[in-house]
């Protein structure tokens, strides 16, 4: 064996960064509408209790599908490593980030004046995924047990 310096370009990125404390996101918890905003702050709520680093933002898989996939495609790479998407009425928010990473979704759906039967439109959108695109689902209006899943899936 030589003692020939190291070729540092050889060496992997992510381990060699592997070590450095990051103070990114752990969370990304996303919503539709800024309606949505109280019932989703409640999983933050969870998450800060636990000292777990999230992000919280609006954006709508209907009105703005782009900023969707942009989100959650870079999400790994930012440090996110769980999504949470709450939405209402058809709920596609938790289906087109699963669409679009490959990090564990958990879908919240929401109710709200508009939704058909008590949320069972949301409730349906969120949990009838196609083969493949795995979104985990929490009851209707109930973010905080999305944080507490978040949490789970973290420590596992």
């Amino acid at each position: 064996m030589t003692d020939q310096p190291r070729d540092l370009t050889q060496v992997e990125p992510e381990a060699a960064f592997a070590d450095l404390e990051v103070a990114a996101p752990r969370v990304g918890i996303i919503m539709g509408s800024k309606s949505d905003m109280p019932e989703m702050e409640k999983a933050g709520a969870v998450l800060t209790e636990a000292g777990v680093s999230f992000e919280i933002r609006v954006m709508s898989a209907h009105r703005d599908p782009d900023t969707v996939a942009d989100y959650c495609r870079n999400a790994r790479m930012r440090g996110l490593r769980v999504i949470v998407a709450g939405a209402g009425l058809s709920a596609a928010l938790p289906g087109v980030a699963a669409a679009h990473s490959d990090l564990p979704v958990i879908g919240v759906p929401l109710s709200s004046r508009l939704s058909a039967a008590g949320g069972l439109d949301a409730i349906l959108s969120v949990v009838q995924m196609p083969p493949g695109v795995p979104v985990a689902a929490v009851g209707l209006d109930n973010a905080k047990n999305a944080g507490h899943l978040a949490l789970r899936i973290l420590s596992a």
